[in-house]
């Protein structure tokens, strides 16, 4: 039955969808120029203080993310969903617009334009840990039984930003190269249209009743809590692990494609913009299909195979490119399947991702929604950090460039050993008060 919230739920939840999304397209702008603006900053330096520097500027975003996602998540159950997010995208405004005043600087100012570019990400992923606040969000606005399917909007969301923002960054390269400041300002402007629709349109979510407790928004005695709940902390080591391991692929792709196939910057953004569209497809088609109709713990059980199934395929195009390389020959010509293995892989991880965090927010507290979300969050910011530094430190130790393939499968396979001894919980007390959600203030 329609109940009166009904409209402003589907106005949270598409204005959650909207944000998600222009953020990312952010995000995806600027991730791929970051290191290249930051080498030009370096000249005569050694390739170590280089490689260093990148990683630093490249890894603190999900650091932030890993510190910050908890500590949104709970301000969120305070305050409400809307004030955090709105904050949140004034966040990026300034921080995206940063990276364009830093990407501009004369060489002489190396030291300060390298400080600044820094200080650019660490904010905006102080600013991005907002995604845990948006997957409250929509755990505010579903029942358990439509739960997955509105997890899987968040990532089709996530899919359509990467999709198109690496496409624009390509764009980028072509009409702003002599003008640095355009991709940071162009992410910033989207920004600032995702925080004037979120003033405009977004009501408050968060269902009456919240936490009046001590104010410990940097507290590990409540995230080891959050993990000591029944089932949340076995589902939150294998979001970790899954994300690890996809990380492992995803940090070392760049690299492979040169190896393997000869592919520059631009044709690596052109791959990555793939990735992006299956993602999109597989999170926004398939799963929102099939969510509601298969148990969460099945859909998540076929994502892992379909990973893995994918990492093996790419095992094999990483082997046989580089004996066709001693033959004489080209790697290029295992582009088909290295295009298919990628898609299986691709679509395995749509389906793991929504799946993870509708059971983990099946199981929290309907008031504690943010903080474990968030927590959620923070974990799988940590395995975006330390998987793509596993994959480098395996990619040069074979000349197949395929170790960081076979330590996602390693990982993968510890993650279906995890979920082959995991047995379905029964619903936990207090579940039938998430199936008809509070009123929603407008």
């Amino acid at each position: 039955m329609t109940t009166p919230a009904d409209p402003a739920r589907r106005r949270a939840m598409l204005i959650v969808f909207l944000v998600v999304f222009i953020d990312l397209l952010g995000f995806g702008i600027v991730l791929p120029l970051a290191p290249r603006y930051a080498r030009e900053y370096m000249a005569g330096w050694s390739d170590l203080w280089q490689g260093a520097t990148i990683g630093a500027i490249y890894s603190s975003f999900s650091l932030m993310q890993f510190v910050f996602a908890p500590v949104l998540g709970r301000l969120s159950d305070r305050y409400g969903r809307r004030p955090i997010m709105l904050l949140s995208l004034a966040g990026s405004v300034v921080f995206y617009s940063l990276f364009a005043v830093a990407s501009t600087l004369p060489p002489e100012q190396g030291t300060l334009a390298l400080v600044l570019l820094l200080l650019s990400r660490v904010g905006a992923g102080v600013a991005g840990a907002s995604v845990s606040t948006a997957s409250a969000v929509i755990a505010d606005c579903t029942t358990p039984e439509t739960r997955a399917r509105g997890m899987g909007l968040i990532g089709a969301a996530f899919g359509i930003g990467f999709t198109f923002g690496p496409l624009i960054a390509y764009v980028g390269l072509e009409f702003f190269q002599s003008a640095h400041w355009g991709p940071g300002a162009l992410a910033a402007g989207l920004s600032a249209v995702a925080l004037v629709l979120a003033y405009i349109l977004m009501p408050e979510t968060r269902k009456p009743g919240g936490p009046t407790g001590a104010k410990e928004f940097f507290s590990l005695r409540r995230t080891r809590e959050v993990l000591a709940m029944p089932t949340v902390g076995r589902l939150v080591l294998v979001y970790f692990l899954v994300i690890f391991g996809f990380a492992t692929f995803e940090g070392t792709l760049a690299l492979f494609t040169a190896d393997a196939f000869g592919l520059d910057e631009k044709g690596n953004f052109l791959v990555f913009a793939y990735i992006g569209f299956v993602l999109m497809v597989a999170q926004g088609g398939f799963y929102r299909r099939l969510a509601g109709k298969r148990p969460e713990r099945q859909l998540m059980a076929v994502g892992v195979g379909l990973m893995l199934l994918g990492f093996v395929g790419l095992t094999a195009v990483a082997g046989g490119g580089w004996m066709l390389r001693q033959a004489g020959g080209s790697g290029a010509n295992l582009n088909g399947l290295f295009y298919l293995a990628v898609t299986v892989a691709v679509f395995g991880f749509a389906f793991v991702n929504p799946s993870v965090a509708s059971l983990v927010s099946k199981a929290a507290d309907p008031h504690r929604q943010g903080e474990v979300l968030g927590v959620n969050q923070s974990f799988a910011a940590l395995g975006r950090i330390a998987g793509p530094v596993a994959g480098l430190l395996v990619f040069a130790q074979h000349p197949s460039r395929g170790l960081p393939f076979v330590l996602g499968i390693v990982v993968l396979g510890l993650v279906a050993a995890l979920l082959a001894q995991d047995s379905p919980q029964r619903p936990r007390e207090g579940a039938e008060e998430d199936r008809n959600p509070g009123p929603i203030n407008s």
